[in-house]
């Protein structure tokens, strides 16, 4: 079975192998913005816009809920594990 986690690592690798970017090992504590991933704001809206095209899901349709690493964004779309 395939977390939300799991599809989060998958999608942030697509993004960053388009950008010719390193990948690197991402965990559930990998910081999204000024970490050690090279993606900007617009690579993470395009992050979510997938996440709730693949899942369905739409955390932030009454408004936008402060996040910070992979594995607090997994648990807006209702995965806590790593």
């Amino acid at each position: 079975m395939t977390t939300t986690l799991d599809l989060i690592r998958e999608e942030l690798t697509q993004i960053l192998t388009d950008k010719g970017a390193a990948t690197g090992e991402i965990t559930a504590d990998t910081l999204l913005l000024n970490g050690p991933l090279d993606i900007d704001s617009l690579d993470l809206a395009t992050l979510v816009v997938i996440l709730e095209e693949k899942t369905g899901l739409s955390p932030f349709a009454d408004g936008f809920v402060l996040f910070h690493t992979v594995g607090e964004l997994a648990a807006l779309f209702g995965d806590a594990h790593d």
